[in-house]
């Protein structure tokens, strides 16, 4: 214990003068205006990702995919199946559609349940690793969770967001890591996170309203999750980004239908390209992006 104390005082003393990662342009947190924007600027890589996409890193790699039976995450398996990768879906009951694309599914996975992610990675052996693990599981109920709504926020639901959307990733990563299932080194590990994580942009995206306390709370401890991950998988050499898929049409974010023209909202399989064409761009380096999907610019945590 003494040892691991006295490193990690070595390690503090010597980064203690090291640069910060930079984040670069920041993208504007104001979704409709963010959107009207870049329609008025006609920004290709918004409007059109087809015309900047560069899906070739796909080929033949192996990616793993939680939650993949439906949404985004099916999305994302179609899409890296199309493209030639070889794609595992982990989730706790697959769907015919998943079935269809996927190399191999794994069902029974419950990313609040470690005993499942260890069956998840027993079930991986023998076979080559993991290149591209996509901690997509998510979960944003459609409940009041505000201060003066009904009988406040809602405490169950909070916990639940927070276990699947922020520990969950940790558990599937762990893991797998542990297990040797992800490519080291070469491997990247990617979080599905979101905007709603970002306490800098509450300023404005939450502005005197607060609410979703569970959903904004979870996401950024998700984040968090990932900056940790991306320091201690560096010396292993793999990489690790939050990324934030932008606003997509799926049953997640229904609820939010009367918004979904005027904040630029995308069928499923745009938004599965725009988080593919990142996740080829990432790479091994300090910190740990944060991107938004929908323009390739980075998030401020």
């Amino acid at each position: 214990a003494a040892a691991r104390v006295h490193a990690r005082a070595r390690s503090v003393r010597a980064s203690a003068t090291a640069a910060l990662r930079d984040q670069g342009p920041l993208d504007d947190p104001d979704q409709v205006a963010r959107f009207a924007a870049a329609k008025a600027d006609k920004v290709e890589r918004v409007l059109d990702i087809d015309a900047v996409y560069a899906p070739e890193f796909l080929k033949d790699a192996r990616v793993l995919v939680t939650g993949a039976n439906r949404g985004i995450g099916l999305a994302l398996c179609k899409e890296a199946a199309a493209q030639g990768a070889v794609v595992i879906g982990a989730c706790r009951k697959s769907s015919p559609e998943l079935d269809a694309v996927a190399a191999k599914v794994v069902t029974g996975v419950d990313v609040v349940d470690y005993a499942s992610c260890v069956a998840l990675a027993e079930a991986l052996e023998g076979e080559a690793p993991i290149d591209l693990l996509i901690n997509n599981a998510g979960y944003f109920p459609d409940t009041s969770d505000a201060l003066f709504e009904g009988e406040g926020p809602n405490w169950e639901e909070n916990l639940k967001q927070y276990d699947i959307c922020a520990v969950g990733p940790l558990r599937v990563t762990s893991a797998l890591a542990r297990a040797g299932r992800i490519a080291s080194p070469g491997g990247k590990v990617i979080l599905i996170t979101s905007q709603g994580g970002s306490v800098t942009w509450r300023q404005v995206q939450n502005k005197d309203v607060g609410t979703d306390y569970g959903h904004h709370m979870g996401k950024a401890a998700a984040n968090m999750c990932g900056a940790l991950l991306a320091e201690e998988l560096r010396p292993k050499g793999i990489a690790v980004a939050n990324i934030h898929p932008g606003f997509n049409r799926t049953a997640m974010t229904e609820k939010y239908a009367e918004i979904w023209d005027i904040e630029g909202a995308v069928h499923e399989s745009v938004g599965a390209k725009r988080v593919w064409h990142e996740v080829g761009k990432t790479e091994l380096g300090p910190g740990c992006p944060f991107i938004n999907a929908e323009s390739g610019l980075e998030i401020p945590y």
